[in-house]
């Protein structure tokens, strides 16, 4: 045997930092963006906020329509492509809109805890009514970090007399949970938690595979033996053991934590607006959905004058900034692909309200995009968008469907406002049963069972019909 040299092409994704960056920024509201760029500003000296731009005047045929023409083209104020020579980021593409205007009561936050949004993600999926229910179970017992403290029999235990579901059978429905947004979620240990996160990651990360074993064996070890004895334990070199463990480091234990408790005395900014322009509907950023900050010019041209030390730091600095930019560029570029996609399947639902909601998935969305569906999570995250049919989280332009006598399907959200309207149609002294509501779907085509009638009526905190008896 004889050592020999070898050279080889070959292409790998990095987890970088910039990289993490983009992820992260990508799941922001835009209060929490806010926070993170004032931030930003006040410890990187090469940033600093630019004059706001004034907003632009309603044209088109709807008063929140953006007037300006860089709503449709992706350019800016000056008509220049950004960030551009002037490296800045007004919030994202397309001029701006004045959300002063409306009901502010549209504009209250809702509460996103995280059950919310997992049960939203578990209602999506194409999972059997036995299975939801257990998925229910499984969420209502993780903790505020998003871990299944319950041991599985708890769980089942929970479960009775409706379902008698196996230790199996509620671990293949954990499983499916695991594969939920915050990744992580639903892990029993930490170990555990980090190996969901980094199920997540490329396959060409550097340091994965180690990093894998690290979290499935000797985690715990960790900080008594330092990185030199895992690297002794493992058999691997010390080089190889700092990269994996400083990947487990870039990843968060505690992944409930990412979405908390809103205030309801908070209000939300819209993160985009819709507007109906010649018939076709259109969408653009909002102009104040996140504050604007530039690159300060006078520093760069400071880094040609200071010395070495100094211009190596103002470097660094000038770096960081410019990676900022860009992840705030791509954060604003899919938010904008997420939306336009969502208005392609979704125009009736703006036009005609919630019976014209059809059946979309995260999977759906994601195959259209050629994006994950994690991304796709990320970015409706705790973002709204003002419609003429008031402020709407993203959320809401997503059901699960139920098929149809016609061959089609009918979402979940389009079922439930056609029962409101049958019951707000009835007679009060004669209120239709549940039965006699189901009836009345099969007929329209809509075959459901009497016990889902029942269930989104209570859904929608509607009274059963001996209670909805009333005298006129």
């Amino acid at each position: 045997m004889k050592a020999r040299l070898q050279t080889s092409l070959g292409q790998q994704l990095v987890m970088t930092p910039q990289l993490r960056q983009a992820i992260r920024l990508l799941q922001m509201s835009s209060a929490e963006l806010e926070l993170e760029l004032s931030e930003a500003v006040e410890t990187n000296p090469l940033l600093e906020w630019a004059e706001d731009a004034a907003p632009a005047e309603p044209a088109g045929e709807h008063a929140d329509a953006p007037a300006q023409a860089g709503a449709d083209d992706g350019r800016g104020d000056d008509g220049a492509e950004w960030p551009g020579e002037n490296e800045q980021w007004s919030g994202g593409q397309g001029g701006s809109f004045d959300d002063n205007d409306g009901d502010a009561g549209e504009r209250i936050a809702e509460a996103d805890t995280l059950a919310d949004h997992l049960l939203w993600q578990l209602h999506l999926s194409h999972l059997s009514a036995r299975d939801r229910a257990i998925g229910v179970a499984l969420i209502d017992a993780l903790d505020e970090d998003g871990y299944l403290r319950e041991p599985l029999p708890a769980v089942a235990e929970a479960l009775r007399p409706d379902i008698a579901a196996s230790e199996d059978e509620i671990l293949t429905v954990l499983h499916r949970i695991q594969r939920f947004d915050p990744a992580g979620v639903g892990a029993r240990t930490l170990g555990e938690c980090l190996s969901l996160q980094l199920d997540a990651l490329p396959a060409a990360t550097p340091g994965l595979c180690l990093a894998r074993r690290i979290a499935e064996g000797p985690l715990e070890r960790l900080p008594r033996a330092g990185i030199p004895g895992i690297a002794a334990e493992l058999r691997q070199p010390v080089e190889a053991v700092e990269e994996a463990v400083q990947l487990l480091r870039s990843l968060d234990p505690r992944p409930g934590r990412q979405l908390g408790e809103v205030s309801s005395d908070d209000y939300v900014i819209p993160d985009c607006v819709v507007w109906r322009q010649r018939g076709v509907w259109k969408a653009a950023l909002a102009g104040h959905a996140g504050p604007r900050v530039v690159i300060h010019r006078g520093y760069e041209q400071l880094i040609r004058r200071c010395g070495d030390a100094d211009a190596s730091y103002l470097r660094t600095q000038l770096q960081e900034a410019r990676w900022l930019l860009k992840g705030l560029e791509a954060r604003g570029e899919t938010l904008l692909r997420v939306v336009n996609s969502l208005l392609h399947h979704q125009a009736g639902f703006l036009e005609f309200g919630a019976q014209a909601l059809r059946p979309l998935t995260l999977r759906e969305i994601a195959a259209e995009l050629d994006l994950h569906e994690s991304t796709i999570s990320r970015t409706i995250a705790r973002k709204h968008v003002r419609t003429p049919r008031g402020t709407l989280p993203l959320r809401a332009f997503f059901a699960s469907g139920i098929d149809t006598d016609g061959g089609g399907e009918a979402s979940s959200t389009a079922i439930q406002s056609m029962i409101r309207r049958l019951i707000d149609a009835e007679n009060p002294r004669k209120p239709l049963s549940d039965a006699k509501l189901a009836d009345m779907l099969k007929d329209s085509g809509i075959p459901v069972a009497r016990r889902t009638v029942a269930k989104y009526r209570e859904a929608m905190n509607i009274s059963a019909s001996h209670e909805r008896v009333r005298l006129v």
